[in-house]
This record gives C-alpha cells, sequence and structure tokens, in this order.
C-alpha cells in the first residue's frame, strides 16, 4: 500500500514539475529591506527514534538564534514544523503547503525516500532543502542542486564498515537491509567500497518497509544457511531491534556470528537508554557506528541543558539532534549573510499559474523563490563553530573531516573501541588529533581496541561457515591413467592416492567438519587437463580441485590455491651409460685447448725466467743445449714445485712467484677433477639439459596432460611438431630408449615428482641438467575463498608435525636405483674457467721483459755508447750485433772491464785519442776470442763427457 502511495505521489509531483518549468519564471522582482520575520519550515516524524530528539533541538535552535543579537538583528525566524507521520506521501503534502507560505528554507525531510521526491520541488522552486538524516550518497547535488546533507554522508560510514572487514581479514559478508532507496544505495555503496579492498557482499537479504516478525524470520532462516557470518543491517531504527529478536531467536547471535549495524543502532541506544534487558540481550556484541562529534565547549553546554529541555521525558540526545541544531545556525548565518549582500525575500507567482487553479489542489499558490540561488551560495560558504564541531562543506558539498565511532555493545551498556576517518582509517586516537599529520594508511597504523564478539568471545570469528544447506561441496579429481600413486580412481566412490591423503589429513585438522564428494574427472583413457580443472571451479561446475595440480601463472588467474604440499618442477630425462675408465683417463680433467695453451705457458714462462736470469745466473748460462734443456726442464718441473735452478734477478723472482700460483691453481683442479673421474661412477649422454633441446631439433615427449607442452610452446619456443605427448611410463621408457632415429625421442620433459617414480625402476635414464622451473602442487579453490586459507594453515601443520613426510613415504618412497649415486659425466675444465690466470700471467711477463729491455739499452748506452763512436761503426747491423753480444755477455763482466776502462783512462790521459780507441777495439777484440775459445772448450769438454 505504502509502495502504491509513493508512486502516484511520484507521477503527481512530477506533472506538478513539468507544468512549473514550461510555464516559465519571471526574472524581475521587488527589493525590499530586511524583513522582521523570515519563515523556515521543518518536516520529519516527530514520534520517530530521531525526530522526537531532533524537534526538541530545533526549536531550542530557533530560540537561541531569535535570542541572539549577533545573528540576524531586527529579525525573527519563524519555525513551521510539520509532522509527516512515517508517510512520504504528508511530507511531499506538506511540503507544497510550505510553498504557498513564502517560506525560504526547509529543514528535513527526514527520510531520504522522500528528500529524492521533494529535491525535484525544491529545484524548480528554488527553496533550499536541508536534510540532516537523509544520508543516502545518490542524493547528489548534480542532480539535486538545491538539497543540502547536513549530516554525514553514508558513502563514509560504509567505508568505514569496508575497511572494519578488511582489517579483520574477512572477505565476504551478507547484507540485510529495507529494500527502499536509502537501504539499496546504501548497500550497493558498501558494495562499491568492499570491492576496492578484495571483499564482496555475497548475499543481498532484502526486507520490505515495516516487515512483520514472519517476514524477518524467513529473511533470516537464508541468511543462515549461507556460508558467510559477517552480518551488516543497515535498517531504520523504528523497527531495526526487531531484526536482533528475530535473529536471538534463531540462534544467530552465538558464537561464530559478526553483526555490524549502522549508525541506526546507536541512535537508538542513545535515544531510547536505557533499553530494556531482553532488548539489551538481543545485541550484545554487536559493533555499531556513530557520527563522531568532537569535543568542545559548545557541545557541553548544550549537552548540560538537554536533561532541562526535555523537561523529564526519557529522550535522550543522540547525534542527529546535535547536526539538526546546528543546522537551524547554519540557516541563520546564511540568511544573515543573504541580507548582508542586498538580498530580499520575494516570490513570483507562474505567468501561467491560473492553469494551475483548476481542481482543489490550489497549485497555483506555488511561487519561486527569486533570491533562492544567492540564499543556496551563501549556505554551502557558511563556515562556522557548531556543537558537532567545525561545520562547513567541501567541494563535493559534504561536511569537512568525516568520522565515525565504532562501538562494541556489552552488558548493559556500549563501549569504544576505535574511530574511523576519512584522513587515516581506523586508529584509537582522537580524529582530531590525527588531521593535522599527513595521512597515514598503512597496516601497522590501523588499529582497534579488542572487541567482546556475539558468544562473549574475544576471540575474532573465522567469518564463515559451511553453508547448512546439506549440499557438499563438488571437488574435482584428475582420473589418472599414470602414475596412480598420485591419484587412483578405483571406482565411483573410491578414489586413493598421495594427493588424497594429503586433502584428508588436511581436513581432519580443520576446526570444522567440511562435507565433500570426490568426482572424477576425465575419461580414464589419457590423463586430463590439469588447466582444464582449474577452469572448471570459475564455470562452477566443481567447488574445489585437489590432485596432481601444478601451480602455474595462467591456472592462479583462475582460482585460488593452497599452500604447495609437495615442491616439484621440470626437469629433463634422457638415456644414459656409463662411461668407463681408460689408460688416457689422465687426461679427461682438461680440454685440448686447455692443455695446449698451458703447455705454452709453460715454455713462455721458462723462456722469460732464462732471459731475466741469464746475464747474473750461471746455472742460465753455457752452451746453447745446455740452456735449451734448462728452460724446458725450468719449465715443466714447476708443475711439481721440483726446480732446481734459484732466481737472482727481482724480475725473475717475481715472475716465478705469480706462475706457481698460476700452477697451483691449475694443478689443484686437475687433482680434484681427476680423483671424481677415477673414483665416481660416471654417466653419460648426449643431452645436457634443457639448453641442448631448444637448439636441436629432435623431438622431445611429454606426459599427456601436463602444462609442459604449453611451457615448451610458449615460454621456450620449441615447435609443437617436435613435441609428442607420451600416456604412460611404458610409453616413456619405449620413445626414449628408440631414440629420434626410429621413431622416438631424444629426451622427456616432465614435472620432477613424476620423473622420481619414473626412474626409481629404470635406470638407463636419468636427470640431465637442472631443473630449469620451480613450483609446487597445491589445491584450487575459487577466488578469495576463506577454504584455500584455512587448508594452507593445515598443509604447514602437516609439514611442521612430520605427517606431510609420512604420506609421501607411504605412498612415493621406492628403492633406489643402483644408479642413483651415479653423476653424469663431469664437465672437463675449459679454458674460459682459467683465462683470467693466464692472462694476469702473460701480462707480468710482457711487463717484465719490456723492463728487462728497458733496462739493457740503458746500460749499453752507458757502457758502449763511447767506443763506438771511436770505432766508427755507425752501421745498425753493426750496433745490433754490437748490443746482442752485450746482452748475451755476464752482467759481471761488464762491470769489471768497465773499471779496468776507468784505470787505464786515468793512465793514458796524454795519448792520442785515436790510439786509445785503436787500443780500446782491439782489446775488446781479443777478449771476445778468448772468451768464444774458452766457451768451446767447454763445450768440447761437456761433449767428452756426454760420450
Amino acid at each position: 500500500m505504502k509502495q502504491q502511495q509513493q508512486f502516484t505521489m511520484n507521477i503527481i509531483l512530477w506533472l506538478l514539475a513539468s507544468m512549473i518549468v514550461c510555464n516559465g519564471l519571471p526574472l524581475n522582482a521587488n527589493v525590499s529591506g530586511r524583513p522582521a520575520v523570515v519563515n523556515i519550515g521543518a518536516i520529519f516524524s516527530f514520534k520517530t527514534v530521531i525526530g522526537k530528539a531532533a524537534k526538541i533541538a530545533i526549536e531550542t535552535a530557533i530560540e537561541d538564534v531569535n535570542s541572539n543579537p549577533d545573528i540576524l538583528p531586527g529579525t525573527k525566524l519563524i519555525l513551521q514544523m510539520k509532522d509527516s507521520n512515517y508517510s512520504g506521501f504528508m511530507a511531499v503534502v506538506e511540503a507544497l503547503l510550505f510553498m504557498e507560505r513564502d517560506t525560504v528554507a526547509i529543514i528535513g525531510p527526514q527520510s531520504s525516500v522522500t528528500a529524492h521526491v521533494i529535491s525535484h520541488i525544491a529545484n524548480v522552486l528554488r527553496v533550499p532543502l536541508l536534510s540532516f538524516s537523509s544520508t543516502d550518497p545518490t542524493l547528489s547535488p548534480i542532480q539535486f542542486p538545491f538539497f543540502v546533507r547536513t549530516a554525514q554522508n553514508d558513502l563514509y560510514q560504509m567505508s568505514a564498515i569496508a575497511e572494519i572487514i578488511d582489517h579483520y581479514e574477512w572477505r565476504e559478508v551478507i547484507a540485510i537491509y529495507e529494500d527502499d532507496d536509502h537501504g539499496r544505495n546504501g548497500i550497493a555503496a558498501l558494495g562499491d567500497k568492499l570491492a576496492e579492498r578484495r571483499c564482496r557482499i555475497s548475499y543481498k537479504a532484502r526486507l520490505s518497509p515495516e516487515p512483520t516478525r514472519d517476514e524477518i524470520t524467513d529473511v533470516l532462516v537464508k541468511v543462515a544457511l549461507r556460508e558467510s557470518r559477517i552480518l551488516v543491517v543497515h535498517v531504520p531504527g523504528s523497527w531495526g531491534l526487531k531484526v536482533f529478536s528475530v535473529a536471538q531467536y534463531l540462534g544467530m547471535l552465538g558464537t561464530g556470528y559478526v553483526w555490524i549495524a549502522t549508525n541506526w543502532l546507536s541512535t537508538v541506544l542513545e535515544t531510547n537508554s536505557p533499553l530494556s534487558q531482553d532488548a539489551m540481550d538481543d545485541i550484545q556484541g554487536v559493533v555499531t557506528l556513530r557520527m563522531y562529534t568532537p569535543d568542545s565547549q559548545l557541545k557541553r553546554r548544550f549537552v548540560s541543558r538537554w536533561s532541562n529541555l526535555t523537561r523529564g521525558k526519557p529522550i535522550g540526545l543522540n547525534t542527529y539532534s546535535l547536526y539538526a541544531y546546528d543546522t537551524v545556525w547554519l540557516l541563520a548565518h546564511a540568511i544573515n549573510e543573504f541580507f548582508n549582500q542586498g538580498g530580499n525575500i520575494s516570490f513570483l507567482n507562474n505567468s501561467r499559474a491560473s492553469e494551475l487553479s483548476e481542481g482543489n489542489l490550489h497549485l497555483d499558490a506555488l511561487s519561486v523563490f527569486q533570491g533562492g540561488n544567492l540564499l543556496l551560495d551563501n549556505i554551502l560558504n557558511v563556515n562556522m563553530k557548531g556543537v558537532t564541531g567545525d561545520f562547513r562543506f567541501t567541494s563535493d558539498r559534504n561536511l569537512i573531516h568525516p568520522a565515525f565511532e565504532i562501538i562494541n555493545v556489552i552488558g548493559t551498556g556500549y563501549r569504544r573501541v576505535g574511530y574511523w576517518s576519512n584522513h587515516s582509517g581506523l586508529s584509537t586516537a582522537l580524529p582530531e588529533t590525527l588531521w593535522e599529520k599527513p595521512p597515514n594508511r598503512s597496516s601497522t597504523s590501523q588499529m582497534l581496541h579488542g572487541v567482546v564478539w556475539p558468544g562473549q568471545t574475544t576471540q575474532k570469528p573465522r567469518g564463515w561457515v559451511f553453508p547448512n544447506s546439506g549440499r557438499h561441496l563438488k571437488i574435482g579429481v584428475p582420473h589418472r591413467v599414470s602414475y596412480r600413486e598420485f591419484v587412483s580412481v578405483r571406482g565411483p566412490d573410491v578414489i586413493t592416492g598421495y594427493c588424497i591423503d594429503v586433502f584428508t589429513a588436511a581436513l581432519n585438522l580443520l576446526p570444522y567438519a567440511v562435507p565433500y564428494k570426490l568426482i572424477p574427472f576425465g575419461d580414464g583413457r589419457t590423463n586430463p587437463s590439469g588447466t582444464e580443472l582449474v577452469r572448471l571451479i570459475t564455470a562452477g561446475v566443481f567447488d574445489a580441485a585437489i590432485g596432481d595440480i601444478a601451480i602455474i601463472t595462467n591456472r592462479t588467474k583462475m582460482a585460488d590455491f593452497t599452500q604447495p604440499y609437495i615442491e616439484s618442477g621440470l626437469a629433463v630425462v634422457a638415456p644414459v651409460w656409463r662411461k668407463n675408465s681408460n689408460a688416457f683417463a689422465f687426461l679427461r680433467p682438461f680440454t685440448g685447448r686447455m692443455w695446449a695453451v698451458t703447455a705454452i705457458f709453460f715454455l713462455l714462462v721458462g723462456t722469460v725466467v732464462w732471459i731475466l736470469e741469464h746475464r747474473m745466473n750461471d746455472e742460465f748460462r753455457g752452451p746453447p743445449r745446455r740452456q735449451v734443456v734448462t728452460i724446458l726442464w725450468f719449465s715443466f718441473s714447476t708443475w711439481f714445485f721440483a726446480h732446481r735452478e734459484n732466481t737472482v734477478s727481482v724480475l725473475g723472482r717475481i715472475i716465478l712467484i705469480i706462475w706457481l700460483f698460476v700452477v697451483l691453481i691449475i694443478n689443484s683442479s686437475y687433482t680434484a677433477s681427476l680423483t671424481s673421474i677415477l673414483t665416481v661412477q660416471q654417466l653419460s649422454s648426449p643431452i645436457k639439459g634443457i639448453e641442448t633441446l631448444v637448439s636441436s631439433k629432435d623431438p622431445i615427449g611429454y606426459q599427456q596432460g601436463s602444462f609442459a607442452r604449453n611451457y615448451l610452446i610458449d615460454d621456450l619456443k620449441i615447435d609443437a611438431s617436435r613435441l609428442v605427448a607420451l600416456n604412460s611410463p611404458e610409453e616413456c621408457a619405449k620413445a626414449l630408449k628408440d631414440g629420434p632415429h626410429k621413431g622416438g625421442v631424444a629426451a622427456m620433459v616432465d614435472d620432477r615428482a613424476y620423473i622420481e617414480l619414473f626412474l626409481s625402476t629404470r635406470c638407463e635414464f636419468s636427470i640431465v641438467g637442472q631443473e630449469f622451473t620451480k613450483n609446487g602442487w597445491g589445491f584450487a579453490f575459487p577466488r578469495d575463498s576463506p577454504l584455500a586459507v584455512d587448508m594452507s594453515t593445515a598443509i604447514l601443520k602437516l609439514s611442521e608435525n612430520g605427517d606431510l613426510q609420512r604420506i609421501h613415504d607411504k605412498w612415493l618412497l621406492r628403492r633406489a636405483c643402483s644408479y642413483q649415486g651415479a653423476k653424469m659425466e663431469v664437465d672437463r675444465l675449459q679454458l674460459r674457467s682459467f683465462w683470467g690466470l693466464f692472462l694476469i700471467c702473460g701480462l707480468a711477463c710482457l711487463i717484465a721483459l719490456f723492463l728487462y729491455f728497458l733496462k739493457m739499452v740503458r746500460q749499453f748506452s752507458r757502457h758502449y755508447a763511447e767506443e763506438s763512436d771511436l770505432s766508427g761503426q755507425s752501421s745498425r747491423s753493426a750496433r745490433i750485433q754490437t748490443f746482442l753480444s752485450f746482452v748475451d755477455e755476464k752482467e759481471e763482466e761488464v762491470k769489471s772491464r768497465s773499471k779496468r776502462r776507468q784505470m787505464e783512462r786515468a793512465s793514458n790521459r796524454t795519448d792520442d785519442g785515436s790510439n786509445s780507441t785503436s787500443y780500446s777495439s782491439t782489446s775488446y777484440s781479443i777478449r771476445r776470442n778468448s772468451e768464444f775459445a774458452s766457451n768451446k772448450s767447454l763445450g768440447a769438454t761437456a761433449n767428452t763427457g756426454e760420450v
């Protein structure tokens, strides 16, 4: 009936607004000074929870304004209040009557449903509509520019509830609400805010306006059968307690439930305090919100007056009353500024009013407020201190600093557990202390005091249960053909295996029962696709999927997975054979290039040391044959650190130290590699890992239904024509034995968990290379399923107490293959592993030779420059021969000859320079001939000794 009245009322108002707009509005008005009185109206239900307290607050505000000489001097506010008496139709009628009496503004209406209708009239007649209780977030200033909300927007209240739900890590809620504009739009806003935090409303329980107890019972019975236990109640305070009374009767206020009521409940608690004991028992543990108003002297003064204002009536002061009081002051300030700006109160009848005079509605009496726009601007620009705190509007026409108190009903009263503000979210600190600080939404800063939940428990409820509807969870299980140790379907109701045992063991650790039914997926002839099984969860075919399901990227986009219960990853299996030792096994540690470079450096270092030591070390002098033997012996004896020759030059010692360090590293590496080759059984395979397969053109095997196929094609870019599907271990073994030349495969790529079972009885194959992916197996559930979280916790407990390993040993422990202790063929030591050492040694040799050459040039120029000038040997060949003779000469002889020459110069200073030069050349020739003869004699002696 009420809905029919509302529909009829909407049609009448639409026709009315259309006629007024079509008639046109004159723009001229008479200008007058400040009037003695200003008419304002108020429309709300006097007997409602909000209305009975708001009526007292508004009347008090009118008295305070009229008695204050600083506001509206010479003008009095005349307030006409009309009781809509719970009727939206009456509220509209009263609004129309106000329009006949030159009313400049209307306080109200109380209901958001009525506000939607009257706002259309206010837009046309330019009369501001100020509502302290219509909190519907869809009352947009764009659609209704003359509607001004003077309380907090429900959008912020729903944000607070969403943050509370997210704070306690709940993911699904059930919304119980009145099915009207206020209820629907508020819950829609809640759904949006929950979605921002990856939460959602799983079920919407609608109640008709003024529902009967039976209707509430039917709705709550349906709610009790749902999974979620987080219930948000957004209903009017006039009958909201009836919902909790029915819930108490149905046993829905016990342990495990969470009830969150919007601010209607806090309003009831404040206004009708104290409630009866039965009513308080019905709301024990309920969490509700209350619009926050900071403490101030104005507020304390008004609160202290309240008992006198109510005159003994049992009407408590609620936050809506505070906002109603401030609404009157807001309007008074705006009207005062309106007059200060030269505005005047004038109304013009419609130019086509005569057309509206037919009938008994007297619509021709409706007139347009000429100063409506100016008054509206002044209302929106008011900045004042009220009993609710700083009172001014933001750019989107909401009150500044939206904040709510979070209240927990306990015993005979309630206590505050925290605050929510649009600035910093949840906090236990007063919101005004945070407004001056930068916003802090970090998880560590979001906190609340402890809550006593329904059932008198302080432990956070889990927030969900399995729906008590008799329906079992449909759990898909892959109907495997191979590796039935993991999952084996022996019949419609007989499914066993490692994965099944892990699942049941985890379920047994949950603190609640989970009814389920295992349903095989697959035809039983080929292994089914794990990805397709997960996809069927999103399609609603299965409620979950268990089995050997690898957790990979594209599957996590479709479902939520538990903690992995077995680690795995893709690996390569290939045929292998033993590599026996032979007579030349000692050459295997190094590659041929490594051997060649090492031998070259032995000779190079020996030669460099000989050059550096030749002029001053007798062990590096002698006949050419002896010197060659010395170079070879010295070079290769350093491998064993058995060289007998001593080095005396500084450069020679430096080179030798560097070289011995290089030899130490090479020798140690060689010894370690050779030991491994000779003592550990070696396995050889032409396949070295996945890199070999990618670069080759040979066919590759994979297990039917495995994700390995997509990985090889999409990630490794292997052509699909090279991939061969294998359905059983026997097919895998045959394909590997046949090889690529006999219609088989070069290697097989599979999950390591399967490979370990495969290799336990097939020693002719082995894993080659390293695992090239890392993943695990888990159980799949729908997105945001709370069961996935609880199962993950249970799997971790299984791992910690050792049950997971025992289940693994029961199903998967097999006798180790005789080759299991063997290793794949050890990689020979490459030159690239040692090139840094050789580079350092080579550079050291080059630097030493360069420094030695500079030293020789310097000595040669000092000792022989003068002799060359006197002898006249200026040809290049002669100088080179002389330099080589000098380099070959022993350093001690050069020094002694230099001293002897200095003595001869001192005794023969009077002699002719040319004779001195001739003598010197002759002496030098005689000495060289003598030395040559001596060397020849020593060589002959050595030869004789050898014979």
